[in-house]
């Protein structure tokens, strides 16, 4: 399938992407820490019979290093100092266990190495079971505080005497820049990492752009995500330069763009995903696809691109999602409230907004 001129068909039809499945292992249990994401809610609650989400002001009270000998009965005291910031970007922990072996991968790590570096301060994760980093797609909300993360992370592997080697996981075709262009004029977009960096900082680069499981096959990375909704066209206005040209040309498609999926065992498939330039609903329908379409859709966390979507592109994708019937909905990052609204109004008891802070047990 061409995806730079993808063929428009109802992705609901008998027709589909010809994609061999798969073989992605079911694991026992999984969670996730959100390091980095646009909005901060340490209050709200989760809705019922969806996820477990700690992280609240209750939770860090609890596990505050502050204790207290002067306060009567008082045994702690509660900081603001360790509650995490916002920041226009995604970071995730994903960590999937199945009997007495468990696997940890990073997927993208914000936009910037200090908000990167202190959040993960505050939450205190053990960074040293990283073994693989993933790089949604070649944004900077997402890549760029992978330097830092990737050192961070090298720093806490040493620290356990762990000798195997960080792998970063990335898509081969990173553009010089990217940006978006206006009316009259074009905004480049910071630069993202160079390989030669990411190596530098202290990991194996592995360039694929095909869909491949890594660790013991526990996760599942996209590949390329086809583009099969009439609606679901891209980023709009974006554009990538070329340096022989010396110009700009159209990057719409955002191909490069990939989600990291796993196989909770009596539930289904849990797709993260960084900002669904793609689709939520193409990206949501893939992985149904890559694992033989036999496995049901339980969850899709992380950014859905809706925030500046019409109001008929929302009503269209949910409408579409709920065709797919997932348990959980967890938009985050670039989705907008107007999307979870949508959700809530139309899926209601599903939705869980993926904010940062928030450690959420599947």
């Amino acid at each position: 399938m061409d995806l730079l001129n993808p063929v428009r068909h109802d992705p609901f039809s008998e027709e589909s992407v010809d994609i061999p499945a798969v073989n992605l292992e079911e694991v026992d249990s999984l969670e996730a820490i959100v390091i980095i994401d646009n909005e901060l809610d340490p209050l709200s609650p989760a809705a019922p019979n969806t996820v477990r989400v700690t992280g609240n002001l209750g939770t860090i009270a609890l596990s505050s290093r502050h204790t207290l000998t002067d306060r009567g009965e008082a045994c702690k005291e509660l900081r603001l100092e360790d509650v995490c910031c916002a920041a226009h970007g995604l970071s995730i922990l994903v960590t999937a266990t199945k009997g007495d072996k468990s696997h940890t991968i990073l997927f993208d790590a914000g936009p910037e190495e200090d908000a990167w570096e202190r959040n993960v301060k505050r939450l205190r994760p053990n960074l040293s079971s990283v073994e693989v980093v993933q790089l949604s797609h070649w944004h900077r909300d997402h890549s760029g505080g992978l330097l830092r993360a990737i050192r961070m992370i090298n720093e806490a592997r040493q620290a356990e005497n762990r000798s195997d080697e960080l792998v970063l996981d990335l898509h081969p075709d990173r553009p010089v820049y990217r940006g978006i262009a206006l009316p009259e004029h074009i905004i480049s977009l910071e630069a993202d990492p160079t390989f030669e960096e990411l190596e530098s900082a202290g990991s194996f680069v592995d360039k694929r752009s095909e869909p491949h499981t890594v660790l013991d096959g526990f996760f599942l990375v996209s590949g390329e995500i086809p583009r099969v909704t009439p609606y679901e066209t891209g980023l709009r206005n974006a554009v990538r330069y070329d340096p022989d040209e010396n110009d700009w040309f159209s990057d719409e498609s955002i191909t490069d763009e990939r989600s990291l999926i796993c196989n909770l065992k009596g539930k289904g498939l849990v797709v993260f995903t960084g900002c669904s330039h793609a689709g939520v609903v193409n990206t949501s329908k893939h992985a149904v696809q890559l694992t033989g379409g036999t496995v049901p859709l339980h969850a899709v966390v992380g950014g859905f691109h809706l925030a500046m979507s019409e109001p008929d592109h929302i009503e269209s994708t949910v409408t579409d999602l709920k065709k797919l019937d997932p348990a959980v909905l967890m938009p985050g990052h670039c989705s907008g409230w107007r999307a979870k609204f949508a959700i809530e109004k139309h899926m209601p008891g599903s939705m869980v907004p993926c904010t940062v802070g928030s450690r959420i047990a599947f």
